[in-house]
This record gives C-alpha cells, structure tokens and sequence, in this order.
C-alpha cells in the first residue's frame, strides 16, 4: 500500500491486559468505577523508597497529564516537569524536584510543596508535541482565532514563540484536545460531527495548521490548510461521490515530512507538497474510483508525533512512511499528466534510495518519452532530481534553485477544487532562535521582504556565453584569465562527476572523450554564476561550503544526463563502431538518437549545459539516421550542431562518392570559417581546393586597395591564354610579394596564387564536364 505502517506499540497487546488487571483490583476494593473518562481526583504519587502521595487536583473535573521529557540524560538529578490540563481551561506546570539522601536514595524534595505556574488559559483546543515538546493551544480574543505555541526547553522554563491569527471558527466546538492520550476513542462515531484541527512542523522550518470543519454534505468535504512559512492558505473541496455514499468516519491528517497526507478511508486520498505549495500539480490527489484508494488502511488513523500515527480500530502504534515500491508502481499506471508530476516529485523527495529511484524514473522516461503533454518529463526530471541532491545542505534552497520546469498550471483536477488566499504570518514573541525556529523565521522573513523572485536561471550565462562565442568567430578574444578560469570550473566538475561514479560500472557512451570547449564554457559559466548567486543570498554560509554544494549541483545534472543515454545505450545494445560512417543505420540507433533528441530540446529551453562529446555523438547518429535534406534542416535549426570531432570523422570515413560528396560540401559550407579552414585541407577534391581559394583571396582582398598597373601584361609567365584570370592571378602576386603578413595563416601554408590558379583551373574543367 502507499502508506507502509510499521507496528511500534499494540495497545490491546500491550497495555490493556494490565489496565484491566488494575481496574479489576480497584473495583474489588470497593473502588468506584466506570470508563476511563471518570472524575476523581488526581494524585501524584511518590511509591519508593517512601509512600506518599500529594493531591494535585481536588475539583471534580476531567484532568489530563503529561510529563516533560527535555534531554533527561543531561541532567544527574533532573528535575521533573509535569503538565496538568483541565477541562476548566486551563494549563499549569508543576515542577518535581528529587535529592539524594542517605546514600542512594532519591526522593522529592519538599513533597508538601510542589511548585506550580500557570502555562495558559481560556483555550478552546490544544495540542501536544511529544517529540519536540511543544504545546500548542488556541484562544479566543474578541471572538477571533489566535493560535499559540509554547516550547518547553531542558535549561530553561518555557517561552511563547509565536501567535498567529486564523481564520476559522471554534466558538462552538466545544474542548478538544490531541495528542494528550486516547481516552476519547469510543468517540470515533461522532468524529464527523465536530470538526478536524492540527499543527505539523518539520525541520526545514514549516508550520501547516490543518483544519476540516464538520460535515455539512454528504457529496463533498471542505478543508483547509494554513501555509505560515508561505504566507498562505488553500482550501480544498473534494468530491465524495454519490450522495448516497455516507461519512461514518473522521477526516485523517498525516505529517510525512515534505508532505502531508489528507486521508477519507474508501473516499479519497490527497498528498499535499507542504515545501512547494503553490501549484496543484506537485501534490498528489486520489480518488474513491482510483484502485489505489483500495490499498490504503480502512481504518481512520491519528497522527502523533512525527511520523507516529495511531490506529483506532486496532489501538496499534505504527510507524508511518511512504512505500517507494508501490509510489513506483502507481507511477507506470499513471494516465492524467497530474500524476505523473505529483508521483515523480513525491519519488524524489521521499524515497529511501536515490540512485535506485532516479534509475527507475530514468526507466520510465525512456518508455513514456512522449506520453507527456502538459510537461517534459527529462526537463522535470533534471531539474528536480539536481535539487534534491543538494536540499538537505542548507535552508532556504527552496527559494534559490528551481525545483520544477513547470511555472504555471491551469488545467483542473477532477473531483477536488481549491481556493488560495493570503493570510497573515505568525507574530514571533522571541528574538533568539535556534534549531528548527530559526528556519522558521528565515521562511518568514522570506514571504516579508522578497520582493523578486530569486530562484537561479541560466538568463546570465545564456548572454555570456553567446557573446564569447561571438568573440571566437570574429577572432576577437577575452581576458585569457577570464577564460582560463572558466574552463577551469568545468575541470572541477567533471573531475566532481568522475570522483562520485568511481563505484559504478564504467559508461559505454563515448562522451567526456574530447574537448568541446563550447560546452565547456557553458559549465564554467554556470558554476560561475550560481556560486555568486548563492553567495548573495546564503548569508553566514562558508564559501567551501557553497563552493562543493555547486559542484555537486553541476556534476549531478550532467551525470542525469548521461545516466539517461547510458540507459537507452544499453537497452538498445548499441557498440562503438556506431561512431564509424561508412555503415548503415539501426532501428536501435534510431532509437537512441530520438532521446538524445529529446534530451537536446530539455535542455535547450533552460540553456542547460551538455556533457562534451554530446553533440559529436548526436551529428554522428543525426548522418546515420535522417535523410540529406532532413539532416541539413535539423543542422540550419540549431537541433544538431557540427563539431570539429564529428566532421573531420565525417571527411576521414567516407570515400568520394558523389552521394558523399554533396553531403561533405552541404556540410563544409555549414561550418564557421575557423573550423572550416581546417576541415577542408582534409577533403582532397576540386571542391575543397575551391573554398581554400576563395577563403585565401577574400583575406587578401579584403583591405586591397587598387593600384596604377601597366596595360600589357606580360604573358610569358602564364600557362593559359585567358585574360581576365590571368589579369587576377598578377593581383593576387603582387599582394602577397608586397604584404607576407596576409599571405601566411595558420593551416594554409601551401595556399598561394598558384594554388588558386589551378583551383580555378580546375573548378572550371569540372563545371564544363571536360
């Protein structure tokens, strides 16, 4: 199921036997009585080394108690701390002080005399935290809602950290109380009558208050959670069904850390991302007619504190988390785009092995690559998957990195609606925060003073990087420094990258096998710039620190990358001689050239960087693969991009037919003059020599300034009798004699106006047909 309990307590088992034992001594000894709720006095009662009991409350009236446990081992004789909460309203503490005396023996000191302090009072509903000790409790001020926490501490006595304001209604509510013991089971009928109220924290700084009024229909059910650390509220309105379908039991609400869990048993199942609120999507929502209602507990369950829930039925303790297997599975049956989304999310935030889930994410996008229409599956995947890696480092991630590709979503969910309004954030009482409250107010002075958004985009480096790519084909250079630095922040991630995959068997895609130092650029740059950006905004963070959290951002999104070619690779069987062009192509390098696509457009749209090789690899299967005139749109559309690796293989392999001719020319006149240079001293064939030519005479012409010549050209000198290529073969002389500086340049030593005569020549005989 997608709930997997693990049993820590049975009450029946384990407590009961023993509760009935004693309520059978008292009734034979003449005791009153009765159910477990019976009013009587409460008494404290010290039994060893010494009998004596101390009244704590006479007044006929319901009392509930509750021991402080703050870091008991710290403390040789601590001293004891116990909670009294009546149902006249009120809450006091009474502190229990042992000695030692007479060798080992610990007593209480001063028993006659316990002393006490009023903790709060006038409340309508109050709540405990056994695991983090705190106390919450609501009062009514002027017949408004005003939450209030308590934080019980081990050194200290306690302080009221917060008040927020909510906006519901228990004015007529009656007393409540949770997690103060489970007196109130036999009241689990009447649970839908009343309605529904807690407080779930967890240790990256939320504070949610869940709330569900008492049912008013039997067609749909209304509830509300309160986002404090966001600065809003959502009210949900899920759908029950048929009218016929009646509510016999209470609305569940379960803490799971990075989510909540909104729980009708045989109606409806809502799993709420409690970290990224704001869009529908990134939350989970089931209904009675999805099978995977079916798997889940029937019975309603309590949540405790943290992930301890409590079974009604069955009086069972459980353990509570989200099953990854069965997360898993509802994934592949997934049909609506909401589900997919919800359950990818939910799979990287909670499950217990991320390399084991990202690999079967990784599975499922290579055979669902385009079942997704509202979304790209690879780009969410990514995108999400690099800031799981490095969320638990620090707070505030959330609001830095981009956790979703996804912006904006409007379509609507079938059978739940919801309402998003503002509200107002907590009122901290205190000044001093540590540990889980100084998280808290970080989110809160978050929602206060942000006034842009500052999660990270690639918009800086987008510009950097085409303009030094625009300095490298117009020969204009930066600071090599600059440069050199760059570079050397790709040096560091791949070297981040190959560190962590020592473990993992060896990759058989040929990538990280060359230079590319394009791609290169773009992972310095990126690295650059999200360094700063963090150090602008990750203030008393040591810059180590954020200097490893980049490179394992980095290293991590282009380690996704490759995992998910590596995938398909071995999937499709694919060896290195796919790498040769003198071969046909496979339906498998279809295969794998049509993901490598897909993962090309992911990318794209966020300017996210590739691993070097990855373009040589995708032009290699891009020749194999498409058609000339397909091949050449894909290449004039930016969708494949021709390396210097790829076409000197391309010139190397392939003979001289006249298929691959027009394919070499189609792709030399393609390339950027620098690289094309090169390229075409490769190609031995008149129509290499001829784009030799015409490079070489437009360097030379380029500043020719025309000068007096005699009329007669002395013609001794030249071979053919025609003018006009005679008059210009002179020219080109004359300028490389008066100016070697623009004659030699780099690959081209050979080239000179003999050279472009007989190219000439040449090119000439070959239009002709001679």
């Amino acid at each position: 199921m997608a709930l997997h309990l693990v049993a820590d307590f049975d009450l029946r088992k384990d407590a009961l036997p023993w509760l009935q034992a004693q309520r059978a001594a008292w009734t034979g000894a003449g005791a009153p009585g009765g159910c477990a709720g019976s009013k009587c006095l409460t008494l404290l009662v010290e039994i060893c080394p010494v009998n004596n009991v101390k009244v704590l409350k006479a007044v006929d009236s319901y009392v509930w108690v509750q021991f402080l446990y703050p870091h008991v081992d710290s403390h040789p004789l601590p001293e004891n701390h116990l909670l009294l909460i009546s149902e006249e309203k009120y809450i006091e503490q009474f502190h229990i002080q042992v000695i030692q005396e007479d060798g080992n023996r610990v007593v209480i000191k001063n028993s006659g005399h316990l002393p006490r302090e009023r903790v709060a009072e006038d409340f309508v509903w109050a709540q405990w935290d056994m695991s983090e000790q705190r106390l919450y409790y609501i009062d009514l001020k002027k017949s408004r809602t005003f939450l209030k926490c308590i934080q019980f501490c081990g050194d200290e006595n306690f302080k009221l950290m917060f008040e927020a304001p909510l906006d519901i209604s228990l004015s007529d509510s009656g007393f409540k109380l949770v997690n103060f013991g489970c007196g109130y089971l036999q009241d689990q009928e009447k649970l839908p009558k009343y309605p529904s109220l807690c407080v779930f924290t967890n240790r990256t700084g939320s504070l949610c208050v869940c709330y569900s009024p008492k049912f008013d229909s039997w067609e749909q059910i209304t509830y509300s959670v309160f986002y404090f650390h966001k600065g809003y509220s959502k009210t949900f309105t899920a759908a029950l069904g048929s009218a016929h379908s009646r509510v016999t039991k209470g609305i569940t609400f379960l803490n799971l850390e990075y989510y909540i869990a909104v729980y009708l048993p045989g109606h409806f199942f809502h799993l709420l991302n409690i970290q990224h609120p704001d869009l529908i999507c990134h939350s989970l929502f089931l209904t009675g007619s999805n099978d995977v209602i079916n798997t889940l507990p029937h019975s309603p369950l309590h949540s405790l504190s943290g992930s301890l829930v409590l079974d009604w039925c069955s009086g069972k303790l459980y353990r509570v988390f989200l099953s990854q297997s069965c997360l898993l599975q509802f994934l592949w049956h997934a049909r609506p785009d909401w589900e997919k989304m919800a359950l990818l999310h939910c799979l990287l935030a909670c499950g217990r092995d991320p390399q084991f889930v990202e690999a079967k994410i990784i599975q499922w996008i290579s055979e669902n690559i385009s079942a997704c229409y509202s979304f790209d599956p690879i780009q969410e995947f990514i995108i999400a998957s690099s800031y799981w890696s490095i969320y638990p480092e620090t707070s505030n991630m959330d609001t830095l990195l981009p956790y979703s590709s996804v912006l904006t979503w409007n379509t609507e969910i079938p059978g739940i609606t919801l309402v998003t309004e503002e509200i107002m954030l907590p009122l901290m009482k205190v000044h001093n925060f540590k540990s889980y409250w100084e998280k808290l107010n970080a989110n809160l002075d978050y929602v206060k003073y942000s006034k842009t958004h500052l999660h990270y985009n690639n918009n800086v480096v987008r510009r950097e990087w085409h303009s030094l790519i625009s300095e490298e084909k117009t020969g204009k250079s930066r600071s090599k420094v600059y440069v050199r630095n760059i570079l050397d922040n790709a040096v560091k991630v791949i070297s981040n990258l190959e560190a962590r995959n020592l473990v993992s068997e060896p990759r058989l895609t040929p990538l990280f096998q060359e230079e590319d130092n394009h791609q290169r650029l773009l992972v310095g740059l990126m690295v650059s710039e999200l360094k700063d950006h963090l150090l602008r905004h990750l203030q008393g963070v040591e810059k180590k620190k954020i200097e490893q959290m980049v490179l394992d951002y980095s290293s991590k999104l282009l380690d996704l990358i490759c995992r998910i070619l590596e995938t398909s690779w071995r999937k499709h069987h694919l060896h290195p001689w796919v790498l040769h062009f003198n071969r046909r192509a496979s339906a498998a390098e279809f295969a794998v050239f049509h993901i490598m696509t897909r993962i090309l457009e992911a990318t794209s749209s966020l300017f996210l960087p590739l691993p070097p090789g990855f373009h040589t690899l995708h032009t290699i299967l891009g020749v194999h693969c498409l058609p000339l005139h397909n091949l050449l749109h894909y290449i004039d559309n930016g969708v494949l991009l021709l390396t210097e690796t790829a076409v000197t293989r391309l010139m190397k392999d392939l003979d001289n037919t006249e298929k691959n001719e027009k394919l070499k020319f189609s792709i030399i006149v393609r390339l950027p003059p620098l690289i094309g240079q090169k390229i075409c001293r490769l190609w031995d064939h008149p129509m290499s020599s001829n784009i030799i030519s015409r490079n070489h005479v437009k360097r030379l012409l380029q500043n020719y300034k025309k000068q007096p010549q005699s009329s007669v050209i002395d013609k001794s000198s030249f071979s053919v009798e025609f003018l006009p290529l005679n008059y210009f073969i002179e020219t080109l002389t004359d300028i490389e004699s008066s100016n070697q500086a623009l004659y030699g340049f780099e690959g081209h030593d050979n080239v000179d106006a003999k050279f472009v005569e007989e190219a000439a020549l040449k090119h000439t005989t070959m239009l002709l047909g001679l």
